[in-house]
């Protein structure tokens, strides 16, 4: 009974501590909580006035992550050094600019034809890009590291992507499955299996969000984005910058809205930030375009895209 007894006794004792201690950690949890709420309230500056505040509208929604979205892309900017690509023609000495040209708009062809995400896309190139800065490769090779990227981003981005065989299929039977699998693998080993890539489309879409822009205005700026996709000298340019250049272009052409306050505060940048880039995008639109790299501009031409590939340009001094 003195044992039971003691055990009672040492029960209770143990119990009083326990709700103690639980109470001591709850009113630590609030008060970190509280402080939480403090630092985040005053991180983030309240929106001026003129501004439209989409993540308000989306807020309730939990497909559009609205609370998270401006951190989202914020962190995506602070990435875009780490995934910057280095020149590397001069040591692609079986390459050029307009090989590497008709092999991007190759890869328009197969997004278009395999009806993948635009994302895909964007990321295949990148990992061309990526494979091709560090590693040298011959003409004959390159077609299989644009499929087997092509192959990689699907992956990453698709609910289905295609099969193997489907990639293979498209190369015309110039490579075998090894061929494929292993040139998967070093693409991979040499993006040390990194593939969060932040892509100059997914800016676009979010920032056309932001600003509400009409979906033709918005498809403008993409057919922009895409068109210079194929150029070299955008392989190394910041992706959230290239957004904006694109989307500010498009406006122009348009004869629309300038860069308001709403873009400012969402892209984090003013037209000085990115008014060079929009004069190369510009410079690329002048250029008098080849036979073999028509896709991106017919299939711009289409009804389904507002044709927008047709809409007149813009001289450097209008902008």
């Amino acid at each position: 009974r003195r044992s039971s007894g003691r055990r009672s006794t040492l029960g209770s004792s143990d119990g009083s501590l326990y709700v103690s201690a639980l109470s001591d950690v709850l009113c630590c949890v609030r008060l970190d909580d509280e402080s939480a709420n403090m630092s985040t309230t005053e991180d983030k500056k309240p929106l001026p006035p003129p501004l439209i505040n989409i993540d308000v509208e989306y807020a309730s929604d939990p497909f559009q992550c609205a609370t998270y979205a401006y951190e989202i892309f914020e962190y995506l900017k602070t990435r875009e050094e780490h995934f910057r690509i280095k020149e590397y023609m001069e040591m692609q000495t079986n390459l050029s600019a307009q090989v590497r040209a008709i092999l991007v708009d190759w890869m328009v062809e197969v997004q278009e034809n395999f009806e993948l995400n635009h994302e895909t896309l964007y990321l295949g190139v990148k990992l061309v890009d990526s494979y091709l800065s560090h590693i040298k490769v011959s003409k004959q090779s390159l077609q299989l590291v644009g499929a087997a990227s092509l192959m990689i981003a699907a992956k990453f981005d698709e609910r289905i992507p295609p099969a193997i065989e489907d990639f293979l299929y498209i190369c015309d039977g110039a490579y075998k499955r090894r061929d494929m699998t292993k040139m998967e693998v070093n693409i991979l080993k040499v993006v040390n299996f990194e593939l969060g890539f932040p892509l100059s489309y997914r800016f676009l879409r979010r920032y056309g969000r932001c600003a509400k822009v009409p979906l033709p205005l918005l498809t403008l700026a993409r057919f922009i984005l895409e068109y210079t996709l194929m150029d070299y000298s955008i392989a190394f340019l910041s992706e959230s910058k290239l957004a904006c250049a694109a989307l500010f272009l498009a406006f122009k052409m348009k004869k629309e809205q300038g860069w308001d306050d709403t873009l400012i505060h969402f892209t984090g940048y003013r037209v000085e930030d990115f008014i060079d880039i929009v004069h190369v995008l510009n410079n690329i639109l002048h250029q008098k375009p080849r036979q073999s790299t028509q896709t991106v501009r017919n299939k711009y031409s289409h009804k389904v895209f507002y044709e927008v590939a047709k809409i007149p340009l813009v001289c450097n001094k209008e902008l």
